[in-house]
């Protein structure tokens, strides 16, 4: 019996994950107001109550993009900082741009969804998740750098990651990996120069 079960959750989880990455294709064509549950399900290869009952509706479908979109930046760039923290790297501003790499490198590999998160619409209520995703973003930035608690400290961390955001957007724009990395090589060392202020 356990076998059965365990072969079930594999098949949701599989189902789960096709109707993603279908989403994905379809958002990113027709943002989130035109694309179609009934194109999502065909690329698929499920049924309309499989994406129901995953999802519940189209906008719980897209939120779920954008939370797996945004825990591929946490897991990437907290990877990177952890390796370099292994390889003895201590600095705070030394981390914070090696995870600031990892995160733009994200933004070079999944720019079709920098463009539909950021252009693409969404459904109600999702700038107020964006908002508190970026204040989460703030936070641990602020940790990472070990800044103060003073106004001049929390504007410098707010300065630092809205620069890399502003980055991450123009990186997602570069039509070549050459010209992402020209820009990703740019915005360290402006943020590496803002940082020392």
């Amino acid at each position: 019996m356990p076998r059965t079960g365990s072969w079930e959750w594999s098949r949701s989880a599989r189902t789960r994950q096709s109707m993603l990455v279908a989403a994905r294709e379809v958002f990113t064509a027709y943002g989130f107001a035109d694309a179609g549950i009934a194109e999502v399900v065909s690329r698929a290869g499920c049924s309309v109550g499989s994406l129901y009952h995953h999802f519940g509706n189209k906008a719980e479908l897209f939120l779920a993009l954008w939370e797996e979109h945004q825990s591929a930046y946490e897991e990437g760039s907290a990877s990177a900082v952890s390796a370099a923290k292994a390889e003895g790297v201590s600095e705070p501003l030394d981390l914070f741009a090696v995870g600031t790499r990892a995160y733009l490198l994200g933004c070079w590999e999944r720019r079709d969804l920098i463009r539909l998160f950021t252009d693409g619409g969404g459904p109600a209520g999702f700038e107020q998740l964006r908002r508190t995703r970026g204040r989460d973003w703030l936070r641990r930035n602020s940790l990472l750098l070990r800044a103060g608690d003073s106004a001049v400290d929390r504007l410098k961390v707010a300065m630092l990651t809205s620069a890399i955001g502003e980055a991450g957007r123009e990186v997602a724009l570069c039509e070549t990996r050459e010209q992402a990395e020209e820009v990703i090589e740019a915005a360290l060392l402006l943020i590496r120069r803002l940082g020392q202020v």
